[in-house]
């Protein structure tokens, strides 16, 4: 059970890719409601469920105060469950801002724990790469953004782009890194040393 799909209470805009016949999947409160206008039977339903304001039958129900957001709550029960590639819908547009940012960290929890993690909203994708690379086709469109998560990323290389970079350091008070360009050759994004918040357009589907 490599993959975990997760469904939160943002915007939600259609599938991306088909889900595996063998992922886990989990709706986080109002995640619910996505899952059923899918037809969707989620294998776990959790959350504090004020956003979906009732709880569903047999879900696991958390108190609202809590230390863990309910995408975060997702993320250990998926962890639990030996899940290493973690997709997220509605966890990227929804209207609490402090929510996405919320999610950005839980990239850098994933990655910190060795997995990935991508959340796809209804223009971008966003993933986090820690110590490794990501390569891009070279049918790649539009742009694309990094970010230092946390210490100075070192080892930064970006090839194939508009915008290369070869062995640079990105720091997290200065976004060097936004509004990069696919240019129609095969890209890719590398850092030896930190961590990198990586937007692209999501008609690119799931890259890395």
């Amino acid at each position: 059970m490599a993959e975990c799909v997760i469904f939160c209470a943002g915007e939600f805009e259609g599938l991306a890719a088909p889900i595996a016949p063998d992922a886990y999947i989990i709706a986080a409160d109002g995640g619910y409601d996505h899952v059923k206008k899918l037809g969707i039977t989620p294998s776990c339903v959790l959350g504090d469920f004020d956003s979906l304001g009732y709880t569903p039958e047999d879900a696991a129900v958390f108190p609202v105060e809590k230390d863990d957001t309910d995408a975060m709550l997702a993320v250990r029960h998926g962890l639990k469950m030996g899940c290493e590639r973690f997709f997220f819908y509605g966890a990227l547009d929804g209207p609490r801002l402090d929510h996405t940012v919320a999610n950005y960290q839980t990239l850098q929890f994933l990655a910190d724990h060795g997995v990935r993690g991508w959340l796809i909203g209804r223009n971008h994708v966003v993933t986090v790469l820690k110590n490794g690379q990501i390569p891009f086709p070279e049918t790649a469109t539009g742009i694309l953004s990094v970010f230092c998560m946390g210490p100075a990323a070192k080892g930064v290389t970006l090839k194939g782009l508009q915008y290369p970079l070869e062995n640079g350091t990105l720091e997290p008070g200065f976004p060097l890194g936004v509004s990069n360009h696919f240019v129609g050759k095969k890209a890719l994004v590398r850092v030896e040393d930190g961590s990198l918040l990586i937007f692209y357009d999501r008609e690119n589907g799931i890259c890395g």
